[in-house]
């Protein structure tokens, strides 16, 4: 796929997005009622989707271990390395490296890259095995890591898990398990309901890719104000981390073909939505992630034609 091909096949997404953005800069559309937007599609569209995109897809080819396995060493890689920096520049508090680490390995897979693989291969199931292992992995050590770090009612132990129920029974991981075990059990699932979810779940690119819009419309983008960290945290998330991905899978791996294109561009995506609610609800770094939501968010946006066609041709 050369650049002007994958141009073209994000223009829908661009202008969903950018909508988004010119309506709530405007005030046609209040920046507030983002949330509503990525409520519907976080909570219904975008479970919807899936589940009937799980339950239709073949396992076997959705469960690529060596590309998992390649990913999540990336993952880990990446986390190492974010750690000593933050470290070596002085960021001392548990808490606040976690909050960088999770912004310089997770993704946006709900409001940014579901839309993207849709547009770009029609299908966003390979995203799926990736958001296990984000859920079940990483945002378990991070919230670990935040709930162990604070004061809080109750003993540590219990807020813990608490904070992890909660993480692990979010629409998007229920939505998940569900389509793969009814698929493994073979559980008929009728087509009058298969074709509801899919009329749904159609809706979820537009809704969450104009939810973004909104929100980034409303936090008024400043990049003058953007720091050295800021820099160095986008930068590794919207360059560094997708050739770090692409080396460990590529040589380390021996992944190829659309598995190793698939995993470049999913690091290529923006920093999580959620990294914003965990710095607010855990007290930490709250300013410095709401800028890397935004500005990675519009990082990645204009680096995806590159990495499209970057990865496919290696």
């Amino acid at each position: 796929m050369d650049a002007i091909a994958a141009f073209s096949k994000l223009v829908p997404v661009a202008l969903a997005f950018g909508c988004g953005v010119v309506l709530a800069r405007r005030k046609v559309v209040p920046a507030e009622s983002s949330k509503a937007f990525a409520d519907y599609a976080f909570l219904f569209a975008v479970p919807c989707y899936l589940f009937g995109s799980i339950y239709r897809s073949d396992l076997g080819t959705l469960f690529d271990w060596r590309a998992i396995g390649g990913y999540a060493t990336a993952a880990a890689c990446a986390a190492l390395l974010i750690g000593l920096v933050a470290r070596a520049t002085g960021t001392r508090d548990p808490r606040g490296i976690a909050l960088r680490v999770m912004a310089g390995v997770q993704v946006n897979t709900a409001y940014f890259a579901v839309p993207v693989f849709v547009m770009l291969f029609g299908d966003a199931a390979p995203i799926f095995p990736v958001l296990l292992f984000q859920v079940c992995v990483l945002s378990l050590t991070i919230i670990a890591t935040m709930e162990l770090g604070r004061p809080g009612q109750g003993g540590p132990v219990r807020r813990l898990a608490r904070a992890l129920g909660a993480s692990l029974l979010t629409p998007l991981v229920l939505a998940c398990n569900a389509g793969i075990l009814l698929n493994l059990l073979a559980v008929p699932v009728p087509k009058a309901v298969l074709d509801s979810l899919s009329f749904v779940g159609d809706s979820a690119s537009p809704v969450a890719l104009f939810a973004l819009g909104l929100h980034l419309g409303g936090a008024g983008l400043s990049l003058r104000g953007t720091t050295r960290q800021e820099l160095w945290l986008i930068g590794f998330k919207c360059a560094l981390f997708p050739l770090l991905a692409w080396a460990v899978c590529h040589y380390a791996f021996g992944v190829h073909g659309p598995w190793l294109t698939y995993l470049v561009l999913i690091a290529a995506m923006p920093a999580p939505q959620n990294l914003f609610v965990f710095a607010q609800r855990y007290g930490v770094g709250v300013d410095l992630s709401a800028a890397l939501v935004v500005k990675s968010s519009l990082g990645a946006l204009l680096l995806l034609p590159f990495w499209v066609q970057w990865a496919a041709s290696h």
